[in-house]
């Protein structure tokens, strides 16, 4: 049986790899990008992610306009979106996601929250 697959969206590379060794460890397969533009052109080849992980402030496209992208596509909209931010409580209010997390991430909470969306 295949493990359910996060992919993780994030521009800085500690946080993207540490993030994903976690999620490996505990059981997860894990795809990452750098930027929502990145993302978008991995779920156009592949859209089976059962959950995304989504940081807010990124170059190239940042998540609030990768998050208005994936609810306008029919095949991305139902994959659950956990936002993971620096952005202020105002800031978060105005994306549409299933769960916020703030940086510095707790990983309990991280996986409590990936875990609701799929068990390995």
């Amino acid at each position: 049986m295949n493990s359910p697959t996060v992919l993780i969206i994030e521009d800085d590379v500690d946080t993207r790899d540490m993030l994903a060794r976690f999620l490996e460890l505990e059981g997860y397969t894990v795809h990452a990008a750098a930027n929502g533009r990145q993302a978008l052109e991995m779920l156009e080849k592949d859209s089976s992610a059962s959950v995304i992980v989504l940081d807010l402030m990124m170059p190239v496209m940042d998540g609030w306009e990768f998050r208005r992208r994936q609810i306008e596509d029919a095949h991305l909209k139902n994959i659950p979106t956990i936002v993971v931010s620096a952005a202020g409580r105002e800031r978060l209010s105005k994306i549409s996601a299933d769960a916020y997390l703030s940086k510095p991430v707790d990983m309990d909470e991280l996986l409590e929250q990936v875990s609701q969306y799929c068990s390995v």
